[in-house]
């Protein structure tokens, strides 16, 4: 079995070296595909330093800023893996739990899994209400338009069948990717699973991205795709 981690990085240099270490230390074997979204900060000659170190790692780099979008398109459709699991250049998602992501793709069960940072017994790093209520409120909507029972649309951690998410067309070029991805999941009838991980949180000034505006954004793109796509499931 070898696993395809694709890896969007925009600005992520003082997390970029350990958190490539921590995916490359996992018991699997990986093929780390880095998408640099135009990065300013130092991240591309870290990536090629690090690339040069590990032979599982390639680097793509982007002409200029597109989103995490764009970097994940590119990024799956380099994939050559069995499956393909997305991962944050950040520290907040712990690589350590790819097995248990993958275990429902491995038993053949699933076609899709995502890690719900609500499910299970694993810790989590206590941080903002409001973005655990627009969180819930964005997968409810998304549970109501597609007919799932989700508990974290929006979280990071999805693994596919490489065959399954290369068939899907990638249209958002920002952080849109979620909904849209899991609205054409849903649409296509695909067995979908979720398992328990744990989640270490950013603050904004520890560099996290997400705000308000990407969450009005993921709530058009959820209505957005809901009808482009047709349908219920």
């Amino acid at each position: 079995m070898r696993l395809s981690v694709v890896m969007p990085v925009y600005n992520e240099r003082a997390t970029l070296g350990e958190v490539i270490e921590k995916v490359i230390a996992v018991p699997i074997e990986i093929e780390l595909l880095c998408v640099d979204d135009g990065s300013s900060d130092g991240s591309r000659e870290m990536l090629a330093e690090l690339a040069g170190r590990y032979p599982q790692m390639r680097v793509f780099l982007q002409e200029r800023n597109m989103g995490k979008g764009a970097a994940l398109r590119r990024g799956i459709q380099e994939a050559t893996g069995d499956f393909v699991i997305i991962q944050d250049a950040d520290l907040e998602y712990d690589p350590g739990e790819y097995p248990l992501v993958l275990e429902p793709l491995l038993q053949g069960k699933a076609d899709v899994v995502y890690g719900s940072r609500f499910l299970g017994g694993g810790p989590h790093r206590v941080l903002y209400f409001w973005h655990s209520v627009g969180n819930w409120f964005l997968t409810l909507v998304s549970n109501c338009l597609t007919n799932v029972n989700l508990s974290d649309m929006e979280t990071c951690y999805k693994a596919f069948r490489r065959e399954v998410i290369q068939a899907i067309p990638i249209e958002e070029n920002r952080f849109g990717f979620e909904p849209e991805i899991t609205v054409k999941v849903a649409r296509r009838h695909l067995r979908i699973y979720e398992v328990g991980i744990s989640y270490w949180g950013r603050t904004y000034e520890e560099g996290k991205k997400i705000g308000w505006k990407d969450g009005a954004r993921a709530l058009y793109c959820l209505l957005k795709y809901s009808l482009k796509e047709g349908g219920s499931r």
